[in-house]
């Protein structure tokens, strides 16, 4: 690798809005690095996500193109 090209690769401590901290490496200035979620608290990680298919639009779509992929056949 070519000297000085490269950024320095440190140490840093991640502090979520949750409240969780956890240590990890990255180029970032600073000792601490802030976020807003993490896997502590996001809806994923934690099984609380939960997917919403609003007003049966896949249901929708089919029927608006129905007319269109059966002229085609």
């Amino acid at each position: 690798m070519k000297e000085g090209i490269h950024p320095n690769y440190h140490a840093v401590t991640v502090h979520c809005a949750c409240g969780h901290t956890f240590p990890t490496r990255s180029t970032i200035k600073g000792e601490l690095l802030r976020v807003e979620i993490c896997s502590n608290c996001h809806p994923f990680f934690t099984g609380k996500l939960r997917l919403i298919d609003s007003a049966g639009r896949v249901e929708r779509f089919q029927r608006k193109y129905a007319d269109k992929a059966n002229a085609k056949k």
